[in-house]
């Protein structure tokens, strides 16, 4: 009998792990990142023993860290740092070296050599990405003071791991045993690191939007997919002949392609993929651990399991006080913070590798970090059951008001954000009656100060939505700001209430697709109108009369809803979804251009707009005013 390839094999066991830890973990409430850890163990060496070489599972969990750190760098837009530069750089300095320094004293005091205390330290310091913001988009808390401050730390996180992956070569050279470093060769060695990475920042910076522009004019998805990952590889390699850690130069390459035009082509392509990378990463770390150092030293790894998250806890929880996060929202930031993170394992794993410490004192820390990921998430089913329901029942603060009675109203608003205020003032103005619901306490605060009734709650959930009165209900309008929010509130109106006409904000193209997915008709892009209104000011200013510019937004309106409605049965083929929206924006553009045509054969002006002169091929002619690649590949 043949045998199957290994790599099938491993496939087959990966994957079958997967699918079947995974819904066994959100079914008992854990989390699917605690899903894949599992299916690792019992996979692994020390669990079924399906996966016995040791040095595949490190090659693929290697892999799986490069790719997991190119993401997680995709979605560092330097804007988006800027944005939040205060809370980062203040709030997450404070995090990082606070834990960080007490970490490091806890190390000293127990004897350690100060590499590893200092190492262990900066590791141990970092926390889960992954598992806090889904921990705090699953209780709505992304918006609220404590889930801003605490994805302002994780960001800076992300970003603070690069200098201590960068500083590890050069602890490992300065450990060496004779090995002859002098000051000269170690100051040599940090301006090769320091060089590599500018050379990769400064070169990507000047050479990428060319590139990705002329691979871009090939129109083939496929190719352009495959050039981001030979960025990735290409980048990963060189750090590697330096000596640096690929991992950090999937990162790098993430924040390039961040930065560029063409990144919300590259995660509408990489998108699908992501929750899985992120898995089977999981799931090598989940095989990678080595128990048996964990069985040999028990109490050493419940000391150090212990004694970090401890640490941690107290100073977090401190920060959080002194930066003002409201204590009934205090553990939940503190514990999500407390825990072990992904890029400790980064961080171990390379340190072992440049000879900082031994493996098996990796292998020690990492097995620390995975136990604490996998207790995390027992600890706030038992803060949810315990603690924070004692906290609700405290009446020091203002409550919201909660919605308890059935309500009757024939409409039910989801959001009382910008756009629901707006479609409940003018509901409110004609007299009809309508039932409220959002689940941020301020908004309800601001809501109640200028004599709006909203009731606090959460719309995705189906009890509540009952207690709104959506089987008596003629209308439900989604207005929450998050898509996913949105998509779970109208599939749940869908599934249960289907007498209901939803009418849905969408916050693009794609949102708007998936809403028609579930059946939504009634969906209106939120900057759609305003955009009209935009253009009409321009035109406008440009010298065309009123009435025109009227007509003018008007055509336009109606040509772009009914392409849409043309591209919607496509978007799951990206090529004819691109091909249509390109045939229907040339029609209407060869359409405009014959009427300027005809009106200057009228003795019009030509389609010259007053103040800005037309040439033959220019503004005023038929000539088109923007030919670019990037708008060339939108719809």
């Amino acid at each position: 009998m043949e045998h199957a390839p290994t790599w099938l094999t491993y496939g087959f066991l990966y994957l079958t792990a997967a699918v079947l830890a995974v819904p066994i973990a959100k079914a008992l409430g854990l989390g699917a990142i605690i899903g894949y850890l599992a299916a690792g163990i019992a996979i692994g060496p020390w669990g079924l023993g399906l996966v016995s070489n040791v040095q595949d599972i490190l090659h693929f969990a290697e892999f799986g860290v490069v790719l997991m750190l190119f993401l997680v760098g995709l979605e560092l837009q330097p804007s988006r740092l800027w944005a939040l530069r205060r809370p980062i750089f203040g709030t997450g300095t404070a995090q990082v070296l606070g834990c960080a320094a007490v970490l490091f004293a806890l190390g000293a005091l127990a004897g350690l050599p100060w590499r590893v205390s200092l190492v262990g330290a900066l590791g141990l310091a970092l926390s889960s990405t992954a598992i806090a913001l889904q921990s705090l988009a699953e209780r709505n808390l992304m918006r609220t003071q404590s889930g801003q401050a605490g994805f302002s730390i994780l960001l800076f996180q992300d970003v603070a791991a690069i200098p201590i992956l960068a500083l590890l070569p050069v602890l490992g050279a300065a450990a060496g045993e004779g090995a002859g470093h002098t000051p000269g060769e170690m100051v040599l060695e940090v301006l090769k690191i320091v060089g590599v990475i500018a050379a990769i920042i400064l070169g990507g910076r000047l050479l990428l939007r060319p590139v990705l522009r002329w691979i871009a004019k090939s129109n083939t998805p496929e190719i352009f997919t495959a050039a981001a990952l030979l960025l990735v590889v290409g980048i990963a390699y060189l750090m590697v002949l330096v000596g640096l850690s690929m991992a950090l130069g999937a990162f790098l390459a993430g924040v390039l392609l961040a930065d560029s035009e063409y990144r919300r082509e590259l995660e509408a392509d990489i998108e699908p993929f992501k929750g899985l990378l992120l898995g089977l990463f999981f799931i090598a770390v989940g095989m990678s651990i080595d128990f048996g150092v964990i069985l040999r030293s028990p109490g050493l790894m419940a000391a150090i399991l212990v004694g970090f998250l401890a640490a941690k806890a107290v100073v977090i929880y401190a920060l959080a006080k002194v930066v003002g996060i409201p204590y009934q929202e205090r553990p939940v930031f503190t514990l999500l913070l407390a825990q072990g993170g992904e890029f400790a394992f980064v961080v171990f794993q390379a340190a072992a590798g440049a000879s900082v410490f031994p493996a098996e004192t990796a292998s020690l820390l990492i097995g620390a970090v995975a136990l604490s990921m996998l207790i995390s998430p027992l600890l706030l089913v038992l803060m949810d059951r315990v603690l924070l329901r004692r906290y609700a029942k405290l009446k020091s603060e203002p409550q919201a008001e909660e919605i308890s009675e059935p309500q009757e109203a024939p409409i039910i608003i989801a959001g009382f954000g910008r756009y629901g205020q707006i479609v409940s003032r003018v509901l409110l103005a004609q007299g009809i009656p309508t039932t409220v619901l959002d689940h941020s306490v301020d908004m309800l605060e601001v809501a109640r100060t200028f004599g709006y009734r909203v009731f606090y709650g959460d719309a995705t959930r189906l009890d509540l939505l009952r207690i709104a009165g959506a089987e008596h209900a003629r209308i439900l309008v989604v207005a929450v700001d998050d898509a996913e929010q949105s998509l779970q509130i109208a599939k749940l109106a869908r599934e249960h209430f289907p007498h209901l006409q939803v009418v849905a904000r969408a916050r693009d193209v794609t949102h708007w697709n998936k809403l028609r997915d579930l059946g939504v008709t009634l969906v209106q892009r939120e900057l759609f109108e305003s955009s009209l209104q935009s253009a009409h000011t321009v035109l406008e200013l440009m010298g065309l009369p009123p009435a025109q510019a009227t007509v003018i937004t008007q055509r336009f309106r109606t040509h772009n809803i009914a392409l849409a409605d043309r591209m919607y049965p496509h978007h799951k083929d990206r090529a004819k979804f691109i091909a249509v929206a390109r045939e229907g924006r040339n029609q209407f553009a060869e359409q405009m251009a014959r009427e300027r045509q005809e009106s200057a054969a009228l003795g019009a002006a030509a389609g010259a707009y007053p103040g800005y002169g037309a040439t033959e091929d220019g503004p005023g002619g038929d000539a088109p005013l923007n030919t670019s690649t990037s708008d060339k590949n939108k719809p």
